[in-house]
């Protein structure tokens, strides 16, 4: 497991940490999404096969950082949000005008690797980032502001601390959670059974067939749920086992919310990229049924298609059922959209997914680094979807789809379009929002 931190922001405005003594690297926000919880749907969709609509988030890799949203399981609809991330170095000791939220926190563990994906003693939370006092602290300072911790968890793969079956270190002596060779999957040097999913190399995998495993597993989710303070999980590398122990996981823990990192390649062929993902996006929805969809995904087919349909194959991003293409197109309420570098697109890619069903989030560079001309060009598309009340459900109607040319009508109060093509929407009724280099959007 790994611990990040940053808070949720709700309402009508964005506020930042005043006063953070120097321990912070960087931030995500995730977009407004009002969340419907009344099962409407359309038939046709995997919207059909559950009634309440989730949040979700993205990860970066390069900063460790990621974003949430929070769900409301009591009321009808959920309210606006957006989510605010911050990667910690070290603890905080105060948090300042933070108007309530959700969080993530960096690694507080002895880790065998400084970004904390190879995980060893998952109780210690001392470490050169801080204390276990320091870190509850802070997490009790963030509840004072209403803001939500969330908990990256990795428990696909563990270091070993000893020596075991085949002279690999296989066995978990010493520490908490002393688990034998059973612990370790067969296919990756313990006496355990065969892996339930995808092998993660170099390292003993967890086998969570075994019931010990999970009994253990759950005690020490509920210790962080309940004793230390982290309300939400992350599950890392879900790929790595199977989603009926996510499942599993989560009705023993009791989180707010989930998401899985269900993270796979899209299908290539000789000439690049398949025009249809559906098997690749089947996959990641494969695996949120599997959790008996308490769990969200990340949607990486969007991301992996939006990437090359701006560089002028725009036509990508209508389905052969004029859909989206990604997992959007299908569960947008489970679909977590993201941009992580500038070959998605910059300016075009936000107008893209900030203004589409899903759940957007948006990085801190592109918010903060790279501009002010982009840093309010992405403002006033978050301001256009809160205030025109686009959701993760919201109806889309792709109009155009060609090489330099996308359009749609989102709603029936806001349509977009990207690329270099020339369109507008007809009828008077249509007014510019926003518009930037390769994209205009419009509203009622």
């Amino acid at each position: 497991m790994k611990f990040r931190t940053g808070f949720f922001l709700g309402g009508n405005r964005i506020s930042l940490l005043s006063q953070i003594p120097s321990f912070f690297l960087s931030f995500y926000f995730l977009a407004f999404s009002k969340l419907p919880m009344d099962g409407n749907s359309d038939s046709n969709s995997h919207e059909s096969h559950f009634s309440t609509a989730l949040p979700s988030i993205y990860t970066r890799q390069e900063h460790k950082v990621e974003i949430h949203a929070e769900i409301d399981y009591t009321n009808p609809i959920s309210p606006d949000i957006s989510v605010c991330a911050i990667t910690l170095f070290e603890p905080a000791s105060t948090f300042n005008n933070i108007p309530g939220g959700l969080t993530w926190g960096v690694d507080d563990r002895v880790q065998q690797t400084d970004p904390g994906y190879l995980p060893q003693n998952l109780y210690s939370l001392n470490s050169s980032y801080g204390s276990e006092h320091q870190l509850k602290a802070l997490l009790h300072k963030m509840k004072q502001h209403k803001v939500r911790p969330m908990a990256d968890i990795v428990i696909n793969h563990r270091i070993g601390t000893t020596q075991g079956h085949g002279g690999k270190y296989n066995r978990y002596d010493g520490i908490p959670l002393s688990w034998d060779e059973r612990a370790v999957t067969s296919c990756t040097g313990g006496l355990g059974n065969r892996s339930t999913g995808e092998n993660f190399n170099g390292v003993p995998n967890v086998d969570h067939t075994q019931d010990f495993v999970r009994k253990d597993i759950i005690e020490w989710l509920r210790w962080l749920r309940y004793n230390v303070g982290f309300q939400d999980f992350r599950f890392d590398f879900a790929r790595g086992y199977s989603a009926k122990y996510v499942k599993e996981y989560i009705e023993g823990a009791k989180p707010i919310f989930c998401v899985g990192e269900y993270w796979d390649s899209c299908n290539y062929n000789g000439n690049g990229l398949n025009y249809n993902q559906d098997s690749h996006r089947q996959r990641i929805v494969n695996w949120i049924d599997g959790t008996c969809q308490l769990s969200t995904a990340f949607d990486f087919t969007t991301k992996g298609i939006l990437q090359q349909a701006v560089k002028g194959e725009l036509w990508r991003l209508r389905d052969p059922q004029g859909k989206p293409p990604g997992v959007m197109g299908w569960w947008p309420s489970r679909a977590v959209t993201f941009l992580d570098n500038h070959d998605t697109g910059s300016t075009q890619g936000y107008a893209y997914i900030l203004t589409h069903p899903g759940i957007p989030s948006v990085f801190y560079d592109h918010f903060y680094d790279w501009g002010d001309s982009i840093h309010n060009q992405i403002v006033k598309l978050m301001d256009i979807r809160k205030r025109q009340d686009i959701g993760s459900r919201s109806s889309i109607k792709i109009i155009e789809a060609q090489p330099n040319l996308y359009a749609a009508v989102i709603g029936d109060k806001v349509c977009m379009k990207i690329g270099d093509g020339s369109w507008c929407p007809p009828g008077r009724e249509w007014t510019v929002a926003t518009s930037g280099h390769r994209y205009a959007v419009w509203h009622k």
